[in-house]
């Protein structure tokens, strides 16, 4: 099963950015997708931002992230 998570976009060098979810900052790659800015939420896989989503998207997919984790 491959997971994507959404991730906040904080800051971008090239076709690398730092995102933050949760806290949690990781470097990663923006190089699959274009016009990617600083505040875009973006689904990330294995590393790669593979799409752009809405704020609203973001949260409504972090919820059921977190209701998945309190589950178990």
């Amino acid at each position: 099963m491959c997971l994507g998570v959404p991730v906040r976009v904080m800051s971008i060098s090239g076709t690398s950015a730092t995102a933050e979810v949760g806290g949690a900052r990781r470097e990663i790659s923006v190089m699959l997708l274009e016009d990617v800015r600083e505040g875009d939420w973006v689904i990330l896989h294995a590393g790669f931002a593979i799409s752009k989503l809405s704020p609203e998207e973001a949260e409504k997919t972090l919820q059921y992230l977190r209701e998945i984790r309190d589950a178990t």
